[in-house]
């Protein structure tokens, strides 16, 4: 059967996964009546929850006798690393824009990377259906975009579609019929050349691994693309790092093939086809599975280094050990290493203590998703605040850029520059009208400096304004940059927190928990509203008297708590802080720095 192979590439919320569920239906890959939930490629409990995409997925259809392979990519920045790996098993990229958004963060991130390996986009300009779209304008971004990305004259010759992915249909022109996906099914038939391995079957079997899994029933499992050869079940392959060390011999066990959602085995699979193999102990992400003739590992692409590090250690809180079962050092190492195997943009080092666990990534929400996992799977945990990673270059010392667009309001427009260009040390490039009241800022901005401002953006903007960031370059250090203003109130008992005394502390400040929960020395329970910390008593009852006097017995009301989700507690801490995470709770607290780590971080700082 003819092979196509193609990646789908946007922005976060651009309609991707949406699109996908459509190509499924439409192709028969479902019965008729077959239940299938929306979004059915997002499979993972937390991407259904959130509404993103984390992990990239394959599937695949047929249309007119053609098997196409189709990827879905995530959209948000954090989850890059899945992209960039993604792409090299691929032969096009169907780059999908909302046409009333146009060109956003992550859009310029993922078409940098496809454009780089020479792939030729598809463009489908979706939700043209949407009363703010502007699909003309639209393509017009787009093809700003290519050009100031270096794209060759063939590039900038791309096709495109006007889309609907929720109502199903696309069509070559904007006043089209408006029926179906035949139109984008044809144009990729049409424009995504076969792959280049289809003349590489009768070479000896070379497949470099681009996802790893596992399976319940057949252990370890790896995807990738076949570059030469065919492979069977009960075939013997060797594994080869990307030194070009052999680390195993192994039999397949198994050979996957992607239809619809599922994975199907078949007896047998060539050059270009995209499948999963099964039978190794030892081989993970961009190792090279290959013939035993074979002695030269297939080149894996490189991934763009991580940008910011956090701090996972034990929970060694008072209340340590009562919601999770796995709390020592050495199962956290366990899991974090796992996790550093198949996730090729998370790396973990070793603190000289062995307690605890530096762990760099892409950003601060891929790290709230590990740390959501974890806890799920019933991890206790303490996390530092996340700390930018520098860079030294010609003896001077450099740290990462990140280029911030936001849509907002135009009553809130000073607000945002004045935060965005003033502490936090960004500089504004472009600044202009978006249509319907409002405005559309670009600023380049120190990664420091984002860290935290996502609650206080949306306080500036009243809920309103939408905030992307995307890594821009590395630049010279931009000096010191304030964190949080605010000092926060710290419980100075152990035990069980009373109304009345919330309800007195609440002229200090907004509080962070309830009557009648667990409290520790240490804890944070509130943000003070000066710019000092405060120790205070949440345990303090009233005095009992035998004298009764008029309006001083009425119940007490308390002002409903703020509670933090996961991403936000770690963003408010400041250095000095924790966040403790176990299956059931979220708390913050003080940590006791000893001399040595306060002399560390404060040379850090300097």
């Amino acid at each position: 059967m003819d092979i196509r192979n193609i990646a789908i590439i946007a922005h976060v919320d651009h309609g991707k996964t949406t699109l996908v569920d459509q190509l499924l239906k439409q192709s028969g890959s479902f019965r008729e009546n077959q239940a299938v939930a929306e979004r059915a490629m997002d499979s993972n409990d937390i991407e259904r929850e959130r509404g993103i995409t984390i992990l990239a997925k394959a599937t695949s259809v047929e249309w007119k006798g053609t098997r196409i392979n189709i990827v879905d990519t995530p959209g948000h920045a954090d989850f890059g690393g899945e992209v960039e790996r993604i792409l090299s098993m691929v032969d096009g990229v169907c780059l999908l824009v909302d046409a009333a958004e146009g060109p956003m963060p992550q859009t310029k991130f993922v078409t940098s990377k496809a454009l780089a390996l020479g792939l030729k986009p598809i463009v489908v300009l979706n939700k043209v259906d949407k009363p703010a779209a502007e699909p003309d304008q639209t393509l017009n971004e787009v093809f700003d975009l290519f050009a100031n990305l270096g794209a060759t004259d063939e590039q900038l010759d791309f096709p495109h579609v006007y889309a609907s992915g929720i109502g199903g249909w696309a069509d070559e022109v904007l006043d089209g019929p408006r029926k179906d996906l035949s139109a984008l099914f044809d144009l990729i038939l049409r424009h995504v050349p076969p792959p280049a391995q289809l003349t590489q079957q009768d070479q000896p079997f070379r497949m470099l691994a681009t996802t790893l899994g596992a399976d319940p029933f057949i252990g370890r499992i790896l995807t990738g693309r076949i570059e030469a050869g065919t492979v069977r079940a009960g075939d013997t392959l060797k594994a080869l790092s990307r030194e070009g060390e052999r680390i195993e011999q192994f039999r397949v066990s198994k050979v996957l093939a992607f239809r619809g959602l599922t994975q199907t085995t078949i007896d047998s699979a060539g050059a270009g086809d995209i499948v999963t193999l099964a039978g190794m102990s030892k081989a993970t992400v961009a190792d090279t599975l290959c013939a035993p003739e074979v002695d030269a590992p297939l080149q894996a692409k490189p991934i763009d280094p991580p940008t910011i590090s956090v701090t996972f250690g034990i929970n060694d809180s008072p209340l340590a050990g009562r919601d999770g079962t796995k709390v020592q050092s050495r199962v956290i190492r366990e899991r974090l290493m796992r996790e550093a195997e198949t996730n090729v943009a998370i790396r973990v080092e070793d603190t000289p203590g062995g307690d605890a666990f530096v762990v760099s990534g892409r950003g601060e929400l891929q790290m709230g998703v590990l740390i959501e996992n974890m806890r799920r799977e019933g991890f206790e945990l303490s996390i530092s605040r996340p700390r930018v990673i520098f860079r030294e270059e010609n003896g001077e010392r450099l740290e990462p850029i990140e280029e911030v667009i936001i849509d907002v309001d135009d009553d809130y427009t000073g607000a945002v520059i004045d935060k965005l260009t003033g502490a936090r040390r960004g500089d504004l490039v472009e600044m202009r009208p978006a249509g319907h009241g409002k405005t559309r800022l670009v600023a380049h901005v120190p990664s420091r400096g984002l860290i935290g401002y996502q609650g206080e953006f949306m306080t500036d903007t009243r809920g309103n304004g939408v905030l992307n960031r995307i890594f821009h370059d590395w630049a010279p250090y931009k000096g010191p940059i304030a964190g949080r203003r605010q000092g926060v109130l710290i419980s100075m008992e152990d035990g069980v927190s009373v109304a009345y005394a919330l309800w007195n502390l609440e002229e200090r400040g907004k509080l962070f928990i309830g009557a009648q929960e667990q409290v520790y020395q240490g804890m944070i329970i509130g943000e003070h509203s000066r710019d000092n910390d405060l120790e205070v008593n949440p345990l303090k009852g009233k005095k009992l008297t035998n004298v009764r006097a008029s309006g001083t017995d009425e119940a007490v009301r308390l002002t409903t708590p703020v509670r933090m989700s996961l991403e936000e507690a770690i963003a408010y801490i400041d250095d000095d802080e924790l966040v403790e995470v176990t299956p059931k709770a979220i708390r913050l607290r003080k940590r006791h720095l000893d001399p040595h780590e306060r002399k560390r971080q404060a040379r850090a700082d300097a």
